[in-house]
């Protein structure tokens, strides 16, 4: 066993060996609440017990508007991504905006993608 390995054991065994106590009254706090529900199931649910609210992803589509909204908003997207890879004529080509020279668009040195592929070894 290698001194790497014996420091790692020891490790091991000291994160075994710790305990992490809760703060004080948390664990107070847990067996009151639990004790609540207990006697709320056992007396027939006269007292409601609280309820989550929806969840992030819900209120966020009731915000947009439901499923018709999002629905939109896709569509929206997509005609986005669309109009930003082939953007029609009336509208200026953003590749060309950011390189101004033809030869910065020339990234294949000249040639096409088809010699490359039929290139041997």
């Amino acid at each position: 066993m290698t001194e790497t390995e014996r420091d790692l054991d020891a490790m091991l065994a000291a994160a075994r060996a710790r305990r992490d106590d809760l703060p004080d009254g948390l664990a107070a706090r847990i067996l009151a609440d639990a004790a609540t529900v207990q006697a709320a199931q056992t007396a027939g649910s006269e007292r409601r017990l609280p309820t989550r609210g929806p969840g992030f992803w819900a209120q966020l589509r009731g915000a947009l508007g439901g499923w018709p909204g999002l629905g939109g908003l896709a569509t929206a997207c997509a005609a986005g991504v669309w109009i930003g890879l082939a953007p029609p004529d009336f509208l200026p080509d953003p590749v060309t905006l950011v390189y101004q020279d033809e030869a910065d668009l020339d990234v294949m040195g000249g040639a096409s993608l088809s010699e490359f592929l039929s290139e041997d070894g």
